[in-house]
């Protein structure tokens, strides 16, 4: 499995934002998004490191670090992730989280027995790759997954509103919007959340481009 960076930091979104988490970055992806922030890890000479599911399995264990982030790129293409995962969940002292894109086919991981959280991406009008989306993972997705919306224009918000409303999303799930920076101010959102009475979803700021320099690896 190629390994991009492996680290320790803190969530900087999400559910467990602000916890501890042992991050595995894998390289590569099958999208593009112009707002994407590891863009670097994305390319087929980027600097990796091969590891087997075992491999990476001790190194999670050495940290200490009990929450687990499987991150990219799109760590769910690598073939050998079944693998990982069947034994990472084996592990009662992990908490297992996958960032994913929303353009692969979660099925067959959620018959992992343990099965992994879920963070999933939908991707909206401005990231061009709207019609890459799996929208059959609605249905997997429970209470303790999240659907996350990276939201860079009004055009956005309102594509984001509908995708939650025809899915029942915020009964089914956590519900995030983040902002595109530069392209939207995070107030925008919130007036939007206001004006839709979005109850129960949630803004998030990424708290690591907060407390770090944004373009800051290993954070």
């Amino acid at each position: 499995m190629r390994v991009a960076e492996k680290f320790i930091s803190i969530n900087g979104e999400g559910v467990r934002a602000g916890e501890l988490a042992v991050f595995v970055r894998f390289q590569g992806c099958n999208l593009a998004c112009h707002y994407c922030d590891t863009k670097w890890a994305l390319a087929k000479d980027c600097p990796c490191e091969e590891m087997s599911p075992e491999q990476i399995h001790a190194y999670i264990k050495g940290t200490g670090i009990t929450n687990v982030t499987l991150t990219g790129g799109e760590p769910l293409l690598h073939k050998d992730m079944d693998r990982l995962l069947a034994i990472l969940l084996a592990d009662e002292d992990l908490r297992v989280e996958i960032e994913t894109n929303g353009a692969v086919d979660l099925r067959k991981f959620c018959a992992c027995p343990g099965r992994p959280v879920f963070t999933m991406d939908y991707k909206l009008p401005s990231s061009g790759y709207e019609r890459s989306m799996v929208l059959e993972n609605f249905e997997l997705l429970s209470k303790d997954d999240t659907v996350k919306f990276v939201s860079g224009s009004t055009e956005d918000l309102e594509r984001a509103y509908k995708i939650i409303r025809e899915y029942d999303l915020l009964r089914k799930c956590h519900v995030y919007f983040s902002p595109v920076f530069g392209d939207i101010e995070p107030v925008e959102i919130v007036d939007f959340m206001m004006d839709h009475k979005l109850n129960e979803a949630r803004l998030q700021i990424q708290m690591h481009k907060v407390i770090w320099d944004p373009d800051k690896r290993g954070v």
